[in-house]
């Protein structure tokens, strides 16, 4: 018998998720290695060779890792469940013209319940990921903070994640900062870890070509959305797009169009394949609209609280007042205008370092 019960690590073969699960070991937890495979990447059809943390090499990384220390580990084949929601979620967000967040969505309804219920069938007590965050109980609940480093801190994608999945979870991560788990990694024998690129692209995007992807998954996508047009915010046609898809709010690079200056999407608009350009200042939202809460911190978010409010992975946030309305959403009023709200996105509130909680922009309200 353990000193601290069994525990259950999701291992991508990479330093964060290897380290997750040797310290616990180290500090006497029973740990099973678990890794996770949620896409089939002959089927991918891109013409990169697969990257990213679910690839065979990196099963096999963490697979001798386990071996070598004398835990089991485990490969467990999501593929169907993470495809029949993650991607089809994925593809419909876009043909929206909403920008989607598959590794919140993955993380919110698929790869925490697996785990979940692996965990459950194996008698383990608790289950452990490599993510840069915290989890604390507090006043009856478990609240989710920011890991101290700053740069890498995750807290950001795990908003979706449901008391009952946070009570039973462990984040050891977040008490350290990066140059110490890559000294940790040399301490215990895998400096090759400590050196190992890290990999950002969707898993099931393997080169990063997400138009691609769509277009390898949406039967006859390119003549049904071909020859939009692109308009400024008063309406007047600019030229002609690839189809509304294949654009996301912010973009500036690889339009196809020039203006002498650099201009912005700042709106799609499916239903006529429109795509809205302007000026930077153009990106600007005073308000938006969040739907699909899942509260964290509190029961509920009281009418008028402050927060700091992150709409992107890597936003350092803006201030604004939280406004619940009476269909469950939560109404955002900035105090100074965020840029480049984009419905699809995550949107997070924070408390100091706390996650009060998170839901998916619906719509935006301009300034102008």
């Amino acid at each position: 018998m353990s000193r601290h019960g069994k525990v259950m690590v999701a291992m991508s073969g990479g330093i964060d998720s290897t380290v997750t699960a040797l310290m616990l070991k180290e500090q006497g937890y029973e740990v099973v290695g678990i890794t996770m495979k949620t896409w089939d990447y002959a089927s991918s059809g891109g013409g990169k060779k697969e990257t990213g943390c679910c690839n065979l090499d990196s099963f096999n990384d963490a697979r001798a890792a386990a071996v070598h220390h004398g835990f089991p580990h485990f490969i467990l084949d999501i593929r169907e469940e993470f495809g029949d929601f993650v991607i089809n979620n994925f593809v419909e967000e876009y043909m929206a013209g909403r920008t989607p967040n598959p590794c919140v969505m993955c993380n919110t309804h698929i790869k925490w319940r697996a785990l979940l219920k692996r965990a459950d069938a194996m008698d383990c007590d608790f289950i452990a990921t490599g993510h840069y965050a915290k989890v604390r109980p507090e006043n009856g609940r478990y609240v989710i903070s920011k890991g101290i480093d700053e740069l890498k801190d995750q807290s950001y994608v795990l908003w979706g994640l449901q008391q009952d999945l946070l009570s039973r979870t462990l984040l050891p991560l977040g008490d350290y900062r990066k140059p110490t788990i890559r000294q940790m990694a040399i301490d215990y024998g895998y400096p090759e870890l400590a050196k190992k690129n890290e990999s950002y692209e969707i898993c099931f995007v393997p080169d990063n070509d997400y138009r691609g992807f769509l277009k390898r998954n949406v039967e006859g996508l390119e003549s049904k959305v071909s020859g939009g047009n692109f308009i400024n915010k008063e309406g007047k046609i600019l030229g002609q797009h690839k189809g509304y898809p294949f654009y996301t709010v912010g973009q500036r690079k690889g339009l196809d169009i020039t203006f002498g200056k650099p201009v912005y999407v700042t709106e799609i608009l499916p239903e006529t394949n429109t795509v809205v350009l302007g000026d930077e200042e153009d990106l600007n939202r005073a308000e938006m609209t969040v739907a699909r809460i899942n509260h964290i911190k509190y029961d509920s978010i009281p009418d008028g609280m402050e927060s700091l409010v992150k709409i992107r992975y890597k936003d350092k946030g803006t201030a604004g007042v939280l406004h619940p309305d009476n269909q469950g959403n939560i109404i955002v009023h900035f105090h100074q205008d965020a840029k480049g709200v984009a419905p699809g996105q995550s949107a997070v509130f924070y408390e100091g370092d706390d996650v009060v909680g998170g839901g998916t922009i619906q719509r935006y309200i301009s300034p102008f």
